[in-house]
């Protein structure tokens, strides 16, 4: 039986947290990094090493990536003490974050032309529910090879892994993802609203339509939230969701696509954030309709 591959993780954050978990449940070893390097602690005394620098990062066979967005993400890579200074051939950068695609092809192209270590784009949909539970759906671009030797790493982490196509695949098709997940949201915020306005006890909204046409993962997360102001613990936040939403609007604009669902749910996710809401959890769009 071949030995595990040796892991390290940079962005220990709502995300990165469970997801390193599962993987030293797993056996891994894991070298992790922080920008804030508190947060590391609950990982070390699982038996995680802490390195000082990206670039440290790089002892270990594959580095992984769960970051803000992508100028985080440029500077962890590419800045001083980066990962760049230190990777090799035959290493693999996976990035779980949720960045531009054409950012990632660019940056992919740098990094391997810099030292020969590839690109593995592996952004996750499922929260930090799917975090804990290993339950995250994982959309992969990159080489086939590539995507095949991380794996069994991955399915630690998740469900399902899909090789979607080349490097910058992966974040197109989260980018997907989002505008599901943001126009979901409004509505679910829109209807939680209407419910209340009638006298209807929006609390029974999402076990009324569960199972039925109507239903969704978020409808049955957001929806109690919403109709309880149930708004702490944060699960995630609306900065996540604007950022992501405003990057599935650009790739629209780029590729010649009309996207007038989305481009309306940003705007009302803005309007919402610019109220103090950036680092509150998306349940909170309820208010717009409240107020």
């Amino acid at each position: 039986m071949s030995a595990l591959p040796s892991l390290a993780f940079a962005g220990i954050g709502l995300m990165g947290l469970p997801m390193c978990r599962r993987l030293l449940a797993a056996g891994y070893s894991l070298r992790v990094w922080n920008r804030s390097p508190e947060k590391c602690a609950p990982l070390v005394a699982l038996g995680a090493t802490q390195v000082e620098r990206p670039a440290q990062l790089c002892e270990a066979d594959i580095v992984l990536l769960c970051l803000a967005d992508t100028a985080v993400v440029r500077e962890v890579v590419f800045g001083p003490g980066g990962v760049a200074e230190a990777g090799r051939s035959g290493q693999l950068l996976v990035d779980h974050s949720s960045l531009e695609p054409g950012a990632t092809r660019e940056m992919a192209g740098q990094l391997e032309a810099r030292c020969g270590m590839r690109w593995v784009d592996a952004p996750v949909s499922g929260g930090t529910a799917g975090a804990e539970a290993g339950t995250l759906a994982i959309m992969a671009g990159g080489l086939a090879d590539d995507v095949e030797r991380v794996r069994p790493v991955l399915m630690q982490l998740g469900q399902r892994l899909t090789h979607m196509g080349p490097v910058g695949s992966g974040q197109v098709s989260k980018a997907c993802n989002q505008m599901l997940v943001a126009c979901n949201a409004l509505v679910i915020a829109e209807v939680v609203a209407l419910a209340e306005r009638a006298g209807v006890d929006a609390g029974k909204l999402a076990p009324a339509l569960a199972g039925g046409f109507a239903d969704s993962k978020p409808l049955q997360i957001l929806a109690p939230q919403m109709a309880s102001s149930t708004f702490e613990p944060i699960k995630w936040h609306v900065r996540t969701l604007v950022k992501d939403i405003e990057t599935a609007v650009r790739l629209c604009a780029e590729q010649g696509t009309a996207a007038p669902m989305s481009a309306m749910a940003a705007q009302l996710l803005r309007l919402h954030g610019s109220r103090g809401n950036l680092d509150q959890d998306p349940a909170t769009l309820v208010q717009l309709y409240r107020e």
